[in-house]
């Protein structure tokens, strides 16, 4: 039972902990504000984003939601019905999960993403897209260990 609920535990962590410091960019910079964490490297910034990834789909915002949501819905499905066995599976889902909520319900409230991770050599992005993408990863490594 324990092992059932972890990546559901795994992405309300990733949800709460998204949404925080959301809140926290939004509340100290201005639309577009930058400031340097590590000069000519690192900078939070505040960027609103319409679109998916790099911009992509770019104000084309209730289709995301409505993409988002059934990407939700699997995963969902897929850890509930065992389909996502191993604990690289698992833990993938659960972030995947996680940052696909963090990312729909900035969708749904606010009618855009907060991005604020700014390393200014591609697009700003934000914890939410962070666990998607590690989540990925971790999916199709388990789905590969469990195949090979």
């Amino acid at each position: 039972m324990r092992t059932k609920l972890l990546p559901f535990a795994l992405a309300g962590l990733v949800l709460a902990v998204d949404q925080l410091l959301k809140h926290l960019v939004v509340s100290a910079l201005a639309p577009g504000e930058s400031f340097a964490l590590l000069p000519g490297v690192l900078y939070l910034s505040r960027v609103h984003n319409t679109g998916s990834a790099f911009g992509i789909l770019r104000g084309r915002n209730p289709l995301l939601a409505v993409l988002v949501a059934a990407v939700s819905l699997g995963v969902v499905w897929a850890l509930q019905r065992g389909v996502l066995r191993g604990r690289w599976e698992r833990v993938g889902g659960g972030l995947v999960l996680g940052g696909a909520l963090g990312n729909l319900l900035d969708r749904l409230i606010r009618g855009y993403v907060v991005d604020y991770v700014d390393f200014r050599l591609f697009p700003a992005f934000n914890l939410a897209d962070a666990s998607v993408v590690v989540g990925a990863l971790l999916l199709a490594v388990g789905m590969l260990w469990r195949r090979g």
